[in-house]
């Protein structure tokens, strides 16, 4: 999720509730099934999902992945996902501005949970009573239950095998203000969310201090996007990369790149969430996809492509690892002070 300066005032100006008065009621429709627990709420879903046929899915998930989720839900259920897809600002821009035009196109909305939370206090979405939600990790399913976590994206540590020795690797952040890794340092540019959970954890006043140091002794080299921070340690580039995505070096070293991750624990884990458009015109359809999202066979088809799961009964790629979650509402709440603050402590003395 990078986080523009567009998506940071879209985000702050939704959850303070002056975008569009978005409140509308639900449409006539079979929509009581989203929130119905009856033992024959699956049969009777399935029944007025097929009779829709389809929905309309706004989405951030990956381009490359989306065929191979979709495709066993259209397959089992005949039921057809027209895919809107673009980064999580733009999602977040589209929805808001066609429920400010009283427009109802979307059904369902994935994208990341800051923004969903965004969404959900601008009465976005409807709630729903999934039975899969019992098996769901602790924090995953907000209380207003109008959208929920699907998948977490695991910042990890990754660095370059020719350059830095396994034995060598800091154990903690505060390893890092040993001179031996001057200049050797990389940090993604927009991740101000993963520092202010660092952060927070160690202490705000000695977290800061900390990076502050480590910044003042060592460097730490900014890039613009995930992807490029990955190349760039399999280059050797950037030796050692304090903000990557759990999966990005396991596809980067089947490439053949000279490239290993690791975790200073708990790893930061960003939260992907869905949510069931409060005037979605196929419900039902979208509430069967809601579902297969979170079971076990959505989570596997998920977890297949390196996601990681939010379901605890299905194996992690990072099994084992220990993870703290971003809060979404707390991460909404205080944007403005943890971008601001990661911009003073990070991008404006760190380099390129």
């Amino acid at each position: 999720m990078a986080v523009s300066f567009m998506l940071r005032r879209l985000v702050l100006a939704a959850a303070a509730g002056i975008l569009a008065n978005t409140a509308h009621p639900a449409m006539a429709q079979e929509a009581s099934l989203l929130t119905y627990k009856g033992e024959d709420r699956q049969e009777k879903l399935v029944a007025a999902a097929k009779k829709e046929g389809t929905f309309t899915w706004y989405t951030s998930f990956a381009e490359r992945d989306i065929p191979q989720l979709i495709g066993p839900f259209e397959k089992k259920y005949g039921i057809k996902v027209r895919v809107w897809r673009a980064g999580t600002d733009k999602v977040l821009q589209r929805t808001l501005m066609e429920a400010n035009g009283k427009r109802y196109d979307v059904d369902a909305i994935h994208i990341s949970a800051p923004e969903m939370e965004a969404l959900q206090r601008e009465k976005i979405f409807q709630p729903v009573e999934s039975p899969h939600l019992k098996d769901l990790s602790p924090g995953a399913v907000p209380k207003h239950k109008e959208w929920v976590s699907t998948l977490l994206t695991v910042f990890v540590q990754a660095y370059n095998t020719n350059l830095v020795r396994k034995e060598d690797l800091p154990k903690s952040y505060e390893d890092l203000l040993n001179p031996k890794w001057k200049g050797k340092l990389g940090i993604e540019a927009e991740d101000f969310d993963w520092f202010a959970a660092v952060v927070t954890g160690m202490g705000e006043q000695k977290g800061v201090k900390l990076f502050r140091d480590i910044v003042a002794t060592n460097g730490i080299s900014v890039r613009k996007g995930h992807t490029l921070l990955t190349n760039m340690i399999g280059a050797g580039e950037v030796p050692l990369g304090l903000t990557v995505y759990n999966y990005m070096p396991e596809t980067a070293k089947k490439k053949g790149a000279p490239i290993e991750w690791f975790a200073i624990e708990p790893a930061i884990a960003r939260v992907n969430g869905i949510g069931i458009a409060r005037r979605a015109p196929h419900p039902n359809a979208a509430a069967l996809f809601y579902d297969y999202m979170l079971s076990p066979e959505g989570q596997k088809a998920m977890t297949a492509m390196d996601y990681v799961p939010i379901n605890t009964t299905v194996e992690s790629p990072v099994k084992g690892l220990k993870i703290k979650q971003i809060d979404p509402a707390v991460s909404l709440d205080q944007m403005e002070k943890w971008s601001k603050l990661y911009d003073d402590v990070i991008l404006k003395r760190g380099g390129k």
